[in-house]
């Protein structure tokens, strides 16, 4: 049971956090705070959060279990601003989609990291943004990777583990730098290029046309280029390096096509289509299985 649970920037991930930890009767008290009081207004009326505050540092006051769901570009200030007021006892962990720019945020705020800190990141999520978009069932049969420092107390990685399962997400452990340059391919490569579309075709001059004639596969590809616009921002400069390393390995791969394409090379073209499927199906089955169990 968490006592008290502080969450600072009340959107989708952190909203769904509190509504499915009080679906599971694991949380006594949630209190929210980010910049906008119409947002904490809208939050508290949905029933995600029961109190407010707009001042990180009062936000901490009787604190058993916090979340830092903010964009990763506040990380840093936001550690800074609740320095010195985080309880020594209480749980700090996070939700940022890049573990070693948040870990490194953290440090840089508090002037070193919090042995009672665990970096996490729920693989979940929708196109969708703000506390309005949240539900309780976000996180169910979902992945969430949490990558302990060295620093990290044993007992604050299995109180995060635990709050995750508490939520319905199965819970692995790894280290900061596999996670980036797991989720630079994952993750980080597919809302670029989905973003990349949407602007390729966009600044055509038949775009209008383009997008009335769009059909089912254009948006299944390109609906995560819906997403936060800040959030990604933040992401792709976080997670520089990795996203590049990705990018030019696509990019190379990409050329190759085309070179198949403009020879006009029909049985290479369906072989590496034939690749593409089987893998593709074979991820299908595996995620079934998994939500079977």
């Amino acid at each position: 049971m968490i006592g008290r649970l502080v969450i600072f920037g009340v959107g989708l991930i952190g909203g769904s956090m509190a509504l499915a930890l009080r679906a599971a009767g694991a949380v006594s008290e949630v209190v929210g705070c980010s910049r906008s009081e119409a947002n904490l207004t809208e939050a508290q009326r949905l029933g995600v959060i029961d109190r407010w505050t707009t001042d990180p540092a009062l936000a901490c006051a009787g604190a058993d279990l916090g979340v830092l769901a903010v964009p990763l570009g506040s990380m840093q200030g936001l550690s800074a601003a609740i320095a010195g007021h985080w309880p020594a006892e209480a749980v700090l962990t996070d939700v940022g989609s890049s573990k070693q720019a948040v870990l490194d945020a953290v440090r840089a705020g508090f002037g070193r990291l919090p042995r009672n800190f665990v970096a996490g990141h729920p693989i979940a999520g929708t196109e969708r943004s703000g506390v309005a978009a949240a539900f309780a069932s976000l996180f169910q049969d979902r992945l969430v990777i949490l990558t302990p420092a060295d620093e990290t107390s044993p007992l604050a990685a299995e109180r995060v583990a635990g709050m995750w399962r508490a939520t319905g997400a199965r819970v692995e452990f790894m280290t900061p730098a596999h996670h980036d340059h797991l989720l630079a391919a994952t993750s980080h490569l597919p809302h670029v290029l989905a973003y990349a579309l949407v602007e390729s075709l966009a600044r055509m001059s038949e775009r209008d046309e383009i997008f009335h004639y769009a059909a089912g596969g254009f948006r299944d590809f390109t609906r995560i280029a819906s997403s936060d616009p800040v959030v990604w921002r933040d992401i792709c400069l976080a997670n520089r390096d990795a996203i590049l390393e990705v990018l030019e390995r696509f990019q190379g791969d990409l050329d190759s096509l085309r070179q198949v394409i403009a020879r006009g090379d029909g049985a290479e073209l369906e072989a590496r289509f034939e690749f593409a499927k089987d893998a593709r199906d074979r991820f299908s089955e595996k995620m079934q299985a998994q939500l079977d169990q």
